[in-house]
């Protein structure tokens, strides 16, 4: 197959949507199709362009995949206008090198969302080169902003028609959860037309091999049980549950809350924490070091503000899986998130620090509940996350799209 993917997020942003696309990408070139991307200059999570990159439009070839790099605009505190600002200023920048993408008539054009303003510049070069437009939704944009309050009530409904009609313009449309994947139909996609394609665990961390000693020593946490946060600090996560759970446990001296991310809410966060001694942030940690640190934690931390659990399935749940280690949660029953942690970890009420608190207590203090729910974790990651399996599923509907009819998702 010849592909062209159009995405704002790709390598290097180390966490979050980019990573996703792009080992899609390699791997597919890996297997012997040959892909193109339309990508953002990378900014994410600490949502400023990263030192040392070139200014304007880049091209070249990344571990076999023809990338161009196009500038845009990323505000420092992103609220609602400005994020629709800064996923414009992508679309329009995407516009010229995916019309030029399209002339090379790929067999398929990817598009992912977030940025779901891009879409249409998909479409269009989909429609020029005589190509099926496959949709990944990994993030439900417009409910987020509203359960984020980025968002109002009267902009809220008219960005509820935007993303219908632009769900229309795809043949097929993807989520990763079969929770998101029901969202999509309610949306109006046709059943048939709308598929799961989850993220995976990322096969270079080897937690076989994984310790997490020089963390401890450098961080001086000892022999105290970690209660580990590792991700995108933003609205969404629900943070301030996590220290409000860490302020009711601060009289248990064997136990530290680490946040590690960036993120646009980590100042007022950190101003938050202050006077706790049992909260440590930390920057977000290499690649190369990530077995060893998620390998650092008694117990893994997801939370989700109320309402966002069906709205994004978090990536870094994967391989907070793979770690063998149980995760705590913040998610009601019947959503997506509820229903992947079951069994291998605890879900609590969303915004409830006294139950987040009770349930990493329960964790440290019952070794064998902590260690069983840890291994069904790591036997639920190679069963459900397994990356080859995922893009070998892609790979064969994409092919399967391409040699069809094209079909009409009837939104």
């Amino acid at each position: 197959m010849k592909l062209l993917i159009l995405g704002l997020n790709y390598a290097p942003e180390p966490v979050g949507i980019g990573p996703y696309t792009t080992g899609l990408a390699e791997v597919l070139v890996a297997r012997g199709h040959e892909v193109s991307v339309v990508a953002g200059k990378p900014y994410y999570p600490q949502w400023r362009h990263y030192e040392g990159q070139p200014p304007g439009r880049t091209e070249g070839i990344e571990h076999g995949v023809r990338i161009v790099r196009v500038p845009h605009y990323v505000p420092a505190r992103p609220t609602g206008p400005k994020r629709i600002a800064h996923h414009l200023s992508f679309a329009k920048a995407a516009r010229g090198p995916a019309m030029r993408a399209a002339r090379e008539r790929p067999d398929l054009v990817f598009a992912v969302a977030p940025s779901l303003l891009s879409v249409p510049v998909a479409a269009r070069a989909a429609k020029a080169a005589g190509a099926p437009l496959w949709l990944h939704v990994q993030d439900f944009e417009v409910e987020a902003g509203l359960a984020t309050g980025l968002l109002g009530g009267g902009a809220g409904r008219v960005a509820g028609l935007v993303e219908r009609r632009i769900l229309g313009m795809a043949d097929v449309v993807s989520t990763m959860s079969p929770q998101m994947r029901a969202k999509l139909i309610a949306k109006g996609v046709l059943e048939d037309r709308a598929v799961e394609l989850r993220n995976w665990c990322d096969p270079r961390f080897d937690f076989a091999k994984a310790d997490a000693g020089e963390y401890r020593r450098e961080w001086d946490i000892g022999d105290r049980h970690v209660a580990l946060y590792s991700g995108n600090i933003a609205n969404k996560q629900g943070l301030d549950t996590v220290i409000d759970a860490a302020r009711q446990l601060a009289h248990r001296d064997d136990i530290v809350f680490v946040i590690a991310g960036e993120g646009p809410n980590r100042a007022a966060l950190e101003a938050l924490a202050k006077g706790l001694g049992n909260v440590l942030f930390r920057d977000l940690q290499p690649a190369e070091r990530m077995a060893d640190f998620l390998s650092l934690a008694s117990v893994h931390l997801l939370p989700q503000i109320v309402g966002a659990a069906d709205l994004v399935l978090p990536s870094k749940l994967t391989n907070m899986l793979a770690s063998g280690r149980p995760v705590v949660a913040t998610a009601a029953p019947g959503t997506g998130l509820y229903a992947e942690v079951e069994g291998c970890g605890v879900s609590t009420p969303p915004g409830e620090a006294a139950a987040l608190a009770d349930a990493v207590a329960q964790l440290i203090d019952d070794r064998e509940l902590r260690k069983g729910l840890g291994n069904e974790a790591r036997k639920r990651a190679g069963e459900r996350w397994s990356r080859d399996s995922i893009i070998a599923e892609f790979a064969a509907r994409a092919e399967a799209l391409i040699a069809g009819p094209r079909p009409s998702n009837g939104v």
